[in-house]
């Protein structure tokens, strides 16, 4: 029987889990909305789901290639205890292999590869979850494609809490992985000064002009002297005007130019960034618990 998006949604509500496992188990049970349940219940997959409200903030970040495509991904868990663990670590493994071989549109995508011939990759984060006891999620990725000309650069940092990937145009390995180690070490926003939107730079010279040392100077002045400000600005958050961090006399763009290169794009994540985490109360938690 043909299933409809209304079921599907229902299921995902009631148990948590992904859009293609809800399918798939009304399909496997012809429609039949508790049996869909208790099927998903049968294989653990929705006794895992009931852990959906929690934060999952902390984790781990990890780039993987394969030829020319490479894939940074974060996978979360809720402390990071599990985060150092054989099973989680083997999982982010796997799923960063996953996502290069198979190279998913995007995050659902990924969650739907069948990894093996009874198991999705959304299959394989549930039973992970279930031997940690905590909540495992595919937070993200991005998959980066390089022609034989170009090279990648990969770099973990602080057991892989920050990875960056990197993409030089010719030079070699070694230098895009040096590229890498900064990115992940001074966190640039943009490739390039050219790249940071104009409403940045705006709103920065906005900022600059009413800044309280600016009060009383004349406009040609003033002008002048934020001029100046936004060149700082612009070289702290380009990833080609910055000092390299392993030679502070050259700049990035002016050492990858050394190597024959120039700098094309990066990726850099860091677990965790611009999530809520969780903040426990153990006194209070005790006290609920003994009341």
């Amino acid at each position: 029987m043909a299933i409809t998006a209304a079921q599907v949604k229902e299921l995902r509500e009631k148990t948590g889990v992904g859009m293609m496992d809800a399918k798939k188990a009304l399909v496997q049970v012809e429609g039949d909305m508790q049996a869909a349940i208790d099927f998903l219940r049968e294989k653990g997959m929705a006794k895992a789901a009931k852990k959906g409200d929690r934060i999952a903030a902390e984790g781990m970040t990890y780039v993987a290639s394969k030829g020319n495509t490479a894939a940074i991904v974060e996978l979360n868990s809720e402390t990071d205890f599990v985060a150092g663990n054989k099973e989680f670590n083997d999982l982010l493994h796997a799923v960063a292999n996953a996502i290069v071989e198979l190279k998913p549109a995007d995050v659902d995508a990924a969650l739907a590869l069948q990894v093996s011939e009874d198991e999705t990759l959304n299959e394989m984060i549930i039973h992970t979850t279930q031997i940690t006891g905590e909540k495992i999620s595919l937070r993200r990725f991005e998959l980066v494609e390089k022609t034989d000309d170009q090279n990648f650069g990969a770099y973990s940092h602080m057991g892989g809490r920050i990875s960056s990937l990197v993409l030089l145009d010719g030079a070699d390995a070694e230098t895009a992985k040096d590229v890498a180690m900064h990115v992940a070490a001074i966190n640039p926003q943009y490739v390039s000064r050219e790249e940071v939107p104009a409403d940045v730079v705006a709103h920065e010279k906005e900022v600059q002009m009413n800044a309280e040392d600016m009060a009383g100077k004349p406009d040609n002045i003033k002008e002048k002297i934020v001029e100046g400000r936004l060149n700082k600005f612009l070289a702290e958050i380009s990833l080609a005007d910055q000092p390299f961090v392993k030679d502070g006399d050259q700049t990035v763009a002016k050492f990858v130019a050394s190597k024959n290169g120039s700098l094309k794009s990066f990726t850099r994540y860091e677990v965790g960034e611009g999530m809520e985490k969780k903040v426990t109360d153990f006194a209070a938690e005790v006290a609920s618990q003994i009341n």
